[in-house]
């Protein structure tokens, strides 16, 4: 009979994580505050001084139950998600070169229970998925504007060479 392996741990007492992120990869949890009425939830804030650069460009994203959007990379922006409504995996994935972290994966879970803005330095690809049963929505709040003629923004497919990642349906 095999020995059963030990759960190696993922969070603290505390609810932090226990794997490191990806260098310049920043969580801030967000506090829902709940009444009869219904709830409130800050999105951002200059005053936390959670990301140096100002609010410049706001857009909704929705993914479909089991769907991935990504990969994706910027080279200039920085993305700002806040994860509004639904069940997120976020995974991504660091190629800078001198990062102290390039080649590392991190997956990250929020939901609408567990709300958060994520930052996704330039030069981290990101993939999101719908991991839930409804439709899941998430802001983001980029670094630049989105230019239609000339975007900062470059594809690989789900399955490729360089992200030694794969996606479960």
């Amino acid at each position: 009979m095999k020995t059963p392996l030990k759960d190696p741990q993922s969070v603290t007492p505390d609810g932090e994580r226990v794997a490191p992120l990806i260098e310049g990869v920043r969580i801030r949890r967000a506090v829902t505050h709940p009444d009869e009425r219904g709830t409130v939830c800050e999105l951002f804030n200059p005053a936390w001084g959670f990301h140096a650069d100002p609010l410049v460009y706001v857009y909704q994203v929705t993914i479909r139950p089991g769907q991935v959007k990504g990969w994706v990379v910027h080279r200039i922006q920085d993305d700002r998600l806040f994860l509004s409504q639904g069940t997120m995996k976020a995974v991504l994935f660091d190629d800078r070169e001198g990062s102290p972290t390039r080649g590392q994966v991190n997956e990250l879970f929020l939901d609408h229970h567990n709300r958060g803005l994520l930052v996704i330095p330039a030069g981290v690809y990101h993939a999101i998925q719908n991991v839930g049963a409804d439709d899941l929505f998430f802001i983001n709040m980029p670094t630049r504007a989105y230019d239609h003629a000339n975007p900062d923004k470059y594809r690989l497919p789900l399955v490729n060479d360089l992200i030694p990642y794969r996606f479960q349906s």
